[in-house]
């Protein structure tokens, strides 16, 4: 009986399901991929151990099938596609701009954020926030960048001694120290003070995030607070940290701005009485939608968002970009040749903005390396409408996720020969090329509206690093994981030595 009731389930199951995919599998028809399983789709094919199979399976998948494939998680079809013309086509129209199912999770951190919202929300959030990269405000940024790199350089001194040491947890604390001034115009001194509660809840529920995105079954809220109640309970500790944070920071703004409407003579000064420079909150809070100012919430999506794409992806960028440096002595010492040229021999000048524009070469280099460690590894999109491809023979219907793998796009040895080996010339007199063939930003109207905030960045790092030490090829090489961005599971190594001018 229980047999014979079973079977009856599964036979509803397997017709319930194609009756539900019969649409997308004739549109589809001509688009490869593994055989798909009844209800299950391709889930066992797609099951990953631990986040180093994430790319693995793609890289199999793209290269037994073509650049483009398409694989079920139960009913849900997804297309993964490499393909230029597609890729062209999504990133370039504003018909395509609703992000992925996948970062619903950040929700639970960054609301709906610039990185997360759709429609006229985006685009009209887009709008206030493009201000803020101006190069008049970047400049004041390099500024603080500077004193924040001149403060990892003193502890970093400690272990200049040629042994091999992970820099990334340094590197995570001084971007943490810099996007907490630039975002939020207050100090939070991670680098200086290690019980730094904000700090240790940004890494907390970056943490936590990434391994909920990574195990599928957790990224349900009701099974996560059964299946792991202990973590469910250290995010919510997290997510009260941030956002009281956030919000008493963002009071006390709305009155020192009132303050300064009211009295002509306010000034507001920082910590050593300089002239308080101008910080992407304050953008926020004299922004209007309609004529209405932005809420409370609203301001602390926006920050939440910059706090987390402005210290995580940008710490990876400049680590991998170290451990590149330091793994090719003749890029290193044109790096530093271009550095004295600019910049002189005086270690503690400090540099601007208009200098560190002036370092083409650490372009090139910043430019390779996030060929090699894009990283945001891939983007993904929810279709809205069918999209043709294949000159029409193919339909992609609407509701399919869309992966872009930036990652194998970057290593393509017809676009970049000898795609993994480190040459920064590759990246001359590219101006004229393709802008959809190098998107380690995204492209089109969704691209990384913070782009050029975290080349400045980036730069001045490096270049602070390049001043103080000579980096060594010491420790193992990153063991790479793909989460919502590119990790080392294992930290960056390389050495330090005191740097010698000669």
């Amino acid at each position: 009986m229980l047999l014979t009731a079973a079977l009856v389930i599964l036979s509803i199951l397997i017709v319930w399901d194609y009756v539900k995919k019969r649409t997308r599998y004739r549109l589809t028809a001509n688009i490869p991929g593994p055989r798909v399983y009844p209800v299950l789709g391709n889930i066992f094919k797609f099951k990953q151990k631990n986040t180093e199979d994430v790319i693995n399976i793609m890289v199999q998948q793209l290269s037994q099938y073509g650049s483009t494939v398409k694989t079920w998680a139960l009913n849900q079809l997804m297309i993964i596609s490499s393909d230029l013309e597609l890729v062209e086509v999504l990133l370039s129209s504003p018909k395509y701009i609703r992000k992925s199912s996948f970062y619903e999770i950040l929700n639970i951190w960054l609301g709906g954020g610039l990185l997360i919202s759709n429609g006229r929300k985006w685009f009209q959030r887009r709008k206030i926030i493009t201000p803020t990269f101006h190069f008049k405000i970047l400049e004041e940024f390099a500024e603080i960048f500077d004193e924040h790199g001149t403060i990892l350089m003193e502890k970093l001194k400690e272990h200049a001694h040629g042994m091999p040491i992970n820099i990334q947890p340094r590197l995570t604390l001084a971007a943490l120290d810099i996007v907490s001034e630039t975002a939020m115009g207050t100090k939070i001194e991670a680098q200086t003070n290690p019980d730094c509660e904000y700090a240790k809840a940004v890494h907390e529920m970056s943490d936590i995030l990434m391994t909920r995105l990574v195990k599928i079954h957790l990224t349900n809220d009701f099974i996560f607070k059964l299946a792991a109640p202990e973590m469910y309970a250290r995010q919510e500790h997290a997510k009260r940290v941030l956002h009281d944070f956030t919000e008493n920071i963002i009071e006390e703004r709305r009155r020192s701005l009132l303050d300064k409407k009211m009295n002509d003579n306010f000034e507001e000064v920082d910590d050593l009485g300089r002239k308080r420079k101008m910080a992407f909150l304050d953008v926020l809070l004299q922004a209007s939608v309609d004529g209405r100012p932005l809420t409370n919430d609203d301001i602390r999506e926006e920050v939440d968002t910059f706090m987390f794409e402005g210290h995580d992806t940008t710490t990876g960028a400049i680590g991998f970009t170290l451990f590149c440096i330091s793994r090719h002595p003749e890029v290193q010492r044109k790096l530093f040749e271009e550095i004295r040229a600019v910049i002189g021999d005086d270690k503690t000048t400090s540099v601007g903005f208009r200098e560190l524009n002036e370092l083409k070469y650490l372009e090139l280099v910043i430019k390779e390396s996030l060929r090699l460690f894009p990283p945001v590894p891939l983007i993904a999109r929810r279709l809205e409408e069918n999209i043709k491809i294949n000159g029409g023979k193919s339909t992609i219907p609407a509701n399919s996720e869309v992966v872009i793998p930036i990652f194998t796009m970057l290593k393509n040895p017809e676009i970049f020969p000898d795609p993994e080996k480190f040459i920064p010339e590759r990246h001359v007199n590219t101006e004229k090329a393709n802008p959809y063939l190098y998107i380690p930003f995204s492209a089109g109207p969704r691209n990384c509206i913070g782009q050029k905030f975290a080349l400045v960045e980036m730069k001045s790092l490096i270049t602070k690093f390049l001043r103080y030490y000579e980096l060594l090829p010491m420790g193992p090489a990153p063991k790479t994981v793909l989460n919502v961005i590119l990790r080392s599971k294992n930290g960056v190594h390389l050495g330090l030595r005191p740097r010698v001018y000669e």
